[in-house]
């Protein structure tokens, strides 16, 4: 059987000319890439437009890589940055319109969640959700911190934030999450009754 390299071998062969095994790289981090873009930008096709460019931004600077941290960090700093930068330049396209309508789509969503039958949902469909509802950053550290399995210290540099600082967003985060979920499960237990 095959043994697995690791992501820092696979960078290094990366580095030494073997190109070809970028692919495993991107095979490896795709999904959660897009998750984490999805996460912010609420957007498929700007997730999936995010975790292209996010790929292409770490290949042409794999030679930066300085291998203090996990690739997987580093990558998600880029994946953070580039969502970020996305979302600030939509805001800057918007105006109190888009306001008005993000209202009725939320509303919308709700009642087209509340005609489906809550029965066949699980928990898991419930928390994915929550989190789609959580703000752009707090879904992120939630994401990051059970999903992505990182550290508080992983989180704070991917995000550029004192680990304290993260340990403190993601105490709240939890708590909003908390909120989102008892209103998503309140709605269930009505239309059970």
């Amino acid at each position: 059987m095959e043994q697995k390299l690791t992501d820092l071998e696979l960078i290094q062969n990366i580095l030494a000319g073997e190109t070809a095994q970028y692919a495993l790289l991107v095979k490896r981090h795709q999904r959660f890439v897009f998750t984490l873009a999805l996460r912010f930008l609420k957007n498929r096709e700007d997730a999936e437009e995010v975790a292209q460019d996010c790929f292409v931004k770490a290949y042409r600077a794999l030679g930066t890589f300085k291998q203090t941290s996990k690739f997987s960090t580093w990558l998600y700093t880029i994946t953070y940055t580039t969502a970020m930068t996305l979302l600030r330049k939509k805001r800057l396209d918007t105006n109190s319109i888009h306001d008005e309508e993000t209202f009725l789509e939320l509303e919308n969503h709700t009642s087209s969640l509340n005609a489906n039958n809550y029965e066949k949902q699980d928990a898991h469909t419930f928390l994915n959700q929550a989190i789609g509802q959580l703000m752009p950053d707090d879904a992120a550290i939630i994401t990051l911190f059970y999903k992505g399995e990182q550290s508080l210290d992983e989180i704070g540099e991917a995000m550029r934030m004192e680990s304290n600082t993260v340990k403190v967003k993601l105490h709240r985060a939890r708590q909003r999450l908390k909120e989102k979920l008892q209103y998503l499960l309140k709605d269930e237990v009505k239309e059970l009754l």
